[in-house]
């Protein structure tokens, strides 16, 4: 029998290992700014409702069930959901520097995943409950693959906590709130995004 992992591991691209070494300080960094600990180790312009619909379907209802399990919402902090991860993972996706592979080994992790959670719980991720999510996750981080695509997600969740809220994250800055930070000035528009400059 093929082993999920094994050969999740082959679709690993190079650039995705690359990026996970040069963010392993900026994730300290966001880490160390937030006050935060983890306890798992583990954009082009788009009207509103046409996303909204967008986010309802798959791959999204799955994205943001892996974020919100991995940054839950507590009484005093935003989680995933609040801070739109997942439009901004969507956004990110489609900005027009994303690089292909590692695109596709984002959007190929849902893949991976529910393959995994139908192998061990005969499931979809979606369709399970916080125990069987977590059995399922940590399952996925024993593999190179798994880690990293866990890690990429993470990293989405911190920058859609921080970015500026015209990148569909971080709506009516929640998180500079909850953070007590002082974003910088000017502030972008719709038409002065990085990638339109």
């Amino acid at each position: 029998m093929v082993n999920i992992l094994d050969e999740w591991d082959k679709e690993l691209p190079r650039s995705i290992l690359k990026n996970q070494i040069k963010l392993q300080d900026r994730r300290k960094f966001l880490l160390q700014l937030s006050g935060i600990s983890i306890a798992t180790t583990l954009l082009p312009s788009v009207s509103f409702s046409n996303t909204t619909t967008q986010l309802q379907q798959q791959p999204w209802l799955t994205f943001a069930a892996v974020q919100q399990h991995l940054f839950p919402a507590t009484k005093d902090s935003p989680g995933a959901s609040d801070i739109n991860a997942a439009l901004y993972l969507k956004n990110t996706l489609n900005s027009p520097d994303m690089e292909y592979e590692d695109k596709k080994f984002i959007l190929n992790g849902v893949k991976w995943l529910n393959g995994m959670s139908n192998k061990l719980k005969r499931k979809d991720f979606i369709l399970l409950n916080e125990q069987d999510r977590e059995i399922v996750l940590r399952k996925i981080e024993q593999s190179n693959a798994g880690q990293n695509w866990l890690a990429t997600i993470l990293l989405y969740i911190f920058e859609a906590l921080l970015t500026d809220p015209v990148y569909g994250g971080n709506p009516k800055g929640i998180g500079w709130i909850w953070l007590q930070h002082q974003p910088g000035f000017p502030l972008p528009t719709k038409t002065k995004k990085y990638y339109k400059l």
